[in-house]
């Protein structure tokens, strides 16, 4: 099996069609969906995330990071949440996510694998660490 992450991505266009949205059947069509991965034993994590007003940004793009409060200013594409699967192919992550019950201008869930302990040298002192970190929290 394989670890993939869904991230579901917005745009501000999108967000103004979400907001006129009922929020009773947003949370009812997430539950069925979340439901119906976990009944199928794919779903190990997934979260969606406060608004972008209530976060920040932190670019390392100078010497000295500099941090800017959200709202971002011009947004072209928000991240609004994620869901990580284990599943045993892409193909099979890219159908979980054509199931998801999303929608609007720009709205997009994008599909990445998530790096194994096969991806890395299994001599290097760090990696060795991690692992043990991992078992520490229960995440292995």
């Amino acid at each position: 099996m394989t670890k993939y992450m869904l991230i579901m991505r917005g745009t501000d266009e999108g967000q103004a069609q979400y907001e006129e949205t009922d929020f009773s059947e947003v949370i009812a069509a997430m539950g069925r969906y979340n439901e119906s991965m976990m009944d199928a034993g794919v779903l190990t994590a997934g979260e969606g995330l406060a608004d972008a007003s209530e976060g920040a940004v932190v670019d390392f793009s100078s010497d000295t990071p500099v941090v800017t409060d959200g709202p971002y200013g011009e947004t072209k594409e928000l991240f609004n949440g994620f869901w990580i699967l284990d599943v045993a192919s892409r193909a099979e992550a890219i159908e979980w996510a054509k199931r998801a019950p999303l929608s609007g201008p720009g709205t997009k869930l994008e599909v990445r694998r998530v790096h194994g302990e096969e991806d890395f040298p299994a001599d290097d002192e760090w990696i060795q660490k991690e692992k043990e970190w991992r078992k520490q929290l229960g995440t292995e």
